[in-house]
């Protein structure tokens, strides 16, 4: 909404006092976010600005007092803010909630993090969950087509993101109304990544049920050097029959196979999960079985809840559980879950760390290793967007804290006609079914030098032609068409050293057209040319010789 805004000539303003108008989104998972939203409407009338309300509160809500004389975009009608907004300053009252189609994915952005991209990849989900208020307002499932997403992924890698974050109220039902599965995508994706690894992929929350039958290649496509070994897998309680009054359509015992098959195929693999604390029926039993769960896995990362009944919501009808209890619970499993030291044992190691962003005291620059450990290093700005191998000098609770002690080159990958034509020989890793270059040679390789010995830094040059194969000719379906593409490689100009060596090569072959290059497709045409050629000069001949001895 902010990019489109923008891109209208709009200008976005830190200080409320000095906007003309207010736009809040807002979300509708927890009661204290709703409560948010109704803070920042009281604020916003008494400061008289003419105000627009989005997101999961007015459309699965719409009847709410607080929203009576606001203007709403609706979470499928994000393309139309600016005329909402428009209208809205002139006085107007608009409310745009019917649900269509999806929003193009090619909207104007404005990112948070201009390395980092959030890729939405379905709406809405296939679950019934008793407490969701979310699905009031997203809807049943609707997934993004792979086409349209790889195109949004080759997009934003030309931009210079640095990695891309799948989001989803369920990723694991990716595709179920389109006819495809999260496999299918995620190959997909994967085959798009620089095999430099210079743009990372994040797998956004799945839930067990749609995992299940997925988890091999789920665990491949987590092993590859450009994908982040982690992911958040909510089970919300340790108990089958909590999890039944949750309708959460899985036991423990089908959680517990996500975490261990995962864990078992996938190097370094980091889990996070969700835990809500008091939902209606829980007993002191079913809270004892979720604390011994969260004890036995240890998980890096765990979200605790308290419940909070959403209106309209079957929970919201099912007999409570005291305050007193629910807070009780939630400060104990607090307690548990931060004595934990999931960390132990990182001190010493070098790791490849990606750099995206400033942490919260000025100081430090945040970057994750392969499995999406927090590292703060001390660093310059300047090194915002690129990796590192880096030397953990000590552990916290929730993070590390590193030593950059080598910064690795990429070249970075653009997508030009030559790449799109040899794709798919081009990429060592473009296909996590196969054998990779990049996932079985010991030595180093572009695709993984984090964890390969021959890391490359600043400087050193990469012998592409030892670990990643040179792409072959591409084949031809006609001569136009090679002269076509022959033509534009001449005509391109020179890119910079970002460029894939692979491409550079291929171009620079196509361009210079030397004898002793030709394949045999290029022999035979040519030789082809020459005899039509003869030919046709010879008949000449033999017609006018002919026509010479007829007249005499």
């Amino acid at each position: 909404m902010a990019g489109q805004l923008s891109a209208f000539g709009y200008l976005l303003s830190d200080n409320p006092e000095d906007a003309d108008l207010w736009l809040i989104n807002t979300c509708t998972v927890k009661s204290p976010s709703q409560s948010a939203m109704d803070t920042l409407i009281t604020k916003c009338k008494n400061a008289k600005k003419p105000l627009v309300v989005a997101g999961c509160v007015p459309q699965g809500s719409r009847d709410l007092k607080e929203l009576e004389g606001v203007s709403i975009v609706g979470v499928q009608q994000i393309d139309r803010v600016v005329e909402v907004v428009e209208e809205t300053l002139k006085g107007h009252e608009v409310r745009l909630l019917n649900r269509k189609t999806l929003p193009a994915l090619d909207l104007p952005k404005v990112r948070k993090n201009k390395f980092i991209e959030i890729l939405p990849i379905n709406v809405g989900c296939l679950g019934a969950c008793t407490y969701c208020k979310t699905k009031h307002a997203r809807g049943h499932l609707g997934s993004y087509t792979v086409d349209s997403l790889v195109k949004r992924v080759r997009s934003v890698i030309n931009e210079g993101v640095r990695e891309i974050w799948l989001s989803s109220e369920d990723t694991g039902a990716y595709g179920r109304d389109i006819g495809v599965n999260l496999p299918i995508l995620l190959n997909a994706i994967v085959a798009e990544l620089p095999p430099d690894a210079s743009t990372m992929l994040r797998i956004g929350m799945t839930n067990p049920p749609f995992i299940l039958e997925h988890l091999k290649e789920i665990a491949k496509v987590l092993s590859h050097p450009c994908v982040y070994s982690f992911l958040h897998v909510p089970v919300q309680s340790g108990s089958d029959a909590i999890l039944s009054a949750m309708n959460r359509e899985y036991t423990v015992s089908e959680f517990r196979t996500v975490v261990d098959t995962l864990t078992e195929l996938v190097p370094g693999m980091q889990i996070a999960t969700d835990i809500i604390c008091g939902f209606p029926g829980e007993t002191d039993e079913d809270f004892c079985e979720t604390i011994n769960l969260i004890k036995e896995y240890n998980l890096p990362q765990v979200h605790i809840s308290q419940f909070y009944p959403r209106p309209g919501t079957p929970a919201a009808r099912m007999k409570k559980v005291p305050s007193a209890i629910v807070k009780k619970r939630s400060r104990e499993l607090t307690s548990v879950f931060e004595a934990f030291t999931p960390y132990n044992g990182m001190e010493g190691r070098v790791e490849r760390i990606w750099i995206t962003e400033i942490a919260a005291d000025g100081i430090h620059l945040v970057g994750h290793t392969k499995g999406y450990i927090q590292v703060l290093v001390i660093a310059p700005e300047t090194m915002l967007g690129t990796s590192a191998m880096a030397k953990i000098t000590s552990i916290g609770r929730w993070s590390v804290f590193g030593e950059v002690i080598e910064t690795i080159s990429t070249k970075h990958h653009k997508t030009t006609l030559e790449d799109t034509l040899t794709r798919d020989k081009v990429s060592p890793c473009s296909n996590t079914h196969e054998t990779c270059a990049c996932s079985t040679e010991p030595e180093s390789c572009a695709c993984e030098l984090g964890s390969c010995k021959g890391a490359v830094s600043v400087g050193d040059e990469v012998d592409s032609s030892r670990n990643i194969p040179l792409p072959e000719e591409p084949k031809r379906k006609n001569l136009i068409e090679w002269v076509l593409r022959r033509r534009k490689s001449q005509v391109m100009p020179k890119r910079e050293e970002t460029e894939n060596p692979i491409v550079t090569e291929r171009k620079q072959t196509l361009a210079g057209g030397r004898l002793d290059e030709w394949g045999v497709v290029d022999m035979i045409l040519v030789g082809g040319i020459l005899i039509s050629t003869f030919t046709i000069f010879g008949l000449l001949f033999h017609v006018g010789s002919t026509t010479l001895s007829s007249s005499w």
